[in-house]
């Protein structure tokens, strides 16, 4: 048995203690020390998601690299992992994005004076007691944690093991967003950052509540039919040939107690709000984590779980949560628009998106759900480029709001270019990655759902509105008073931005290597609850003699 998968989810967890556990010092030696420990550690990370990802056969098993090892009997709870195409892909992402969130966040947690109040700025002094706040170790601990639990539950094949990583992720981000958070935000910004992280935390601590009654709902029901266990691939086998019987009634409401707990972590309209103040109010680098690491886990097991053991309650509620993902798509654009904060603005893109994405996965087409495993990967980095050249802007400025900014190209062009490809890819330009995905994603939806289809291309013209004001106002016109001495990136900035502009133009021309992955599993997906590409239709019809009418 291979423990490749294990490997690739215990190197960010012992990388996570070992970072905590670095002696702390208020030296720069020491805080190099833990950051450079840090990075090593999702390095290795990222050669080990990407062997995973090499070494699946998209011509194979469903599963495959499967470990299982014995945990709780008597409930018949396994620590099992596997990795099908879909969730090799979102692993490696998140391998690839958290080194460069590190680098991004490399002085995110350094000390600076602050007074006895709490507050951080010119005229105070107390160095120490930010330290004890603001612990670098904790900081880059945190980060591993959370790739950790990530990466575990896009391999986790147990359905209580999901549960437990998917709740317990939650933790060090409340610690992220609550204890890190950004410096732009003046004097309250410390009582804001507390209520972001509240309220990210009850959000999905509620959506975690109802999953746990849906999880032990599936249980019992399945053991009363003798399949006492919770192992996805003998769920969704035992339920796809009848050997496990879910009533109509029952098998909607186990639906619905799942789907609601991704709907909150994804995050769908209209269970969103929790998403602006926790991007908001982090850093640059923990936004990051929020929308293209951890709310990609919501879109994920939509697919994995919701479609997989509950297929006819799947198609029952498809309509529904269409309609939903529409009004998110035209919801979160329109407020994107009219936003005065960098930070919300990529917020409420990115609510927008996550619509995309979720209507990609119940349009129930091969197209549709290609396209929003596409999405899932193509916003992440596209997000991830544009989110961290705006943290890089902020912390020159030292302010969220677009008001304060104007004329960049004219004193920092590298920055205002890379900002640029950020918004392109943002719009879905053609050639960029995401066009691929929400073409299919439009596509897919249109050939089952038309109306649907129509009203969500609204959302580009929306797109283009928002990402490209927010250019216009921050970068062009007039250099601004607090943007003339503003430097141009760094080589720290540019290796972070550069590897992930290069991958946003290498997938918008060549998407072939995901499809190729991704594909087998969508198809099995959607063999499992049923459902087929509609046939086109032909406007011209043959006549029975085999002339056209």
């Amino acid at each position: 048995m291979s423990v490749l998968l294990t490997a690739t989810c215990a190197v960010p967890a012992a990388g996570a203690v070992l970072t905590a556990a670095l002696p702390a010092g208020s030296s720069e030696s020491r805080r190099r020390t833990t950051k450079a420990v840090a990075l090593g550690v999702s390095a290795v990370t990222l050669v080990l998601a990407a062997v995973v990802a090499t070494r699946y056969d998209p011509h194979g098993a469903r599963f495959q690299l499967n470990e299982s090892y014995s945990w709780i009997r008597s409930f018949g709870i396994t620590f099992s992992l596997g990795v099908d195409g879909i969730g090799a892909v979102l692993a490696l992402l998140t391998a690839v994005l958290v080194p460069l969130v590190i680098l991004a966040s490399w002085h995110d947690a350094d000390p600076e004076p602050t007074g006895p109040d709490g507050a951080s700025g010119p005229g105070t002094s107390d160095p120490a007691t930010f330290e004890r706040r603001r612990r670098t170790q904790g900081f880059f601990a945190l980060i591993l944690a959370v790739e950790a639990m990530v990466v575990v539950s896009f391999y986790a094949t147990d359905v209580f093991v999901f549960y437990v990583f998917f709740e317990a992720m939650l933790i060090p981000m409340y610690f992220l967003i609550g204890g890190f958070g950004d410096r732009a935000g003046g004097p309250e910004s410390a009582r804001q950052r507390s209520y972001a992280a509240v309220k990210f935390l009850l959000y999905n601590l509620l959506g975690g509540l109802v999953m746990l009654a849906a999880v032990v709902g599936l249980y019992v029901t399945a053991q009363d039919q003798g399949f006492g266990t919770f192992d996805l691939p003998t769920l969704t086998s035992a339920i796809a040939d009848g050997r496990i019987q879910l009533t109509g009634a029952t098998e909607k409401a186990l639906f619905l107690g799942f789907f609601f707990a991704f709907a909150v972590k994804a995050p769908l309209w209209p269970l969103h709000t929790w998403l602006p103040n926790a991007m908001g109010e982090s850093t640059a680098g923990t936004a990051v984590l929020i929308t293209a690491v951890v709310d990609k886990v919501g879109t994920f097991a939509m697919l994995r779980f919701c479609l997989g053991l509950f297929p006819n309650a799947s198609k029952t509620f498809a309509p529904a949560i269409l309609v939903l993902a529409l009004i998110g798509i035209v919801y979160g654009a329109l407020l994107a628009v009219g936003q005065k904060d960098i930070k919300r603005l990529v917020a409420y893109a990115s609510i927008s998106h996550f619509g995309f994405i979720i209507m990609g996965v119940f349009a129930l087409t091969s197209q549709g759900q290609s396209g929003a495993t596409l999405y899932m990967v193509n916003h992440g980095l596209s997000t991830a480029a544009w989110m961290l050249v705006a943290g890089f802007l902020i912390s020159r400025r030292g302010s969220r709001l677009i008001a304060d900014y104007g004329g960049v190209q004219k004193v920092a062009p590298v920055l205002a270019g890379t900002f640029l490809i950020g918004s392109l890819a943002t719009l879905s330009l053609p050639g960029l990655a995401p066009f691929v995905s929400e073409f299919l994603v439009l596509v897919g939806t249109f050939t089952r759902y038309p109306a649907i289809g129509v009203v969500a291309t609204f959302g580009i013209v929306l797109a283009a509105l928002y990402a490209l004001l927010l250019y216009q106002r921050t970068m062009t016109g007039p250099v601004k008073d607090g943007v003339r001495s503003m430097p141009d990136l760094k080589a720290r900035e540019l290796a972070v931005v550069g590897p992930l502009v290069a991958l946003t133009i290498l997938l918008g021309v060549y998407p072939k290597p995901l499809t190729d992955l991704v594909d087998p599993a969508v198809n099995a997906t959607l063999s499992q609850v049923h459902q087929t590409d509609p046939a086109p239709a032909h406007p011209v019809a043959a006549t029975s003699g085999g002339e056209r009418k």
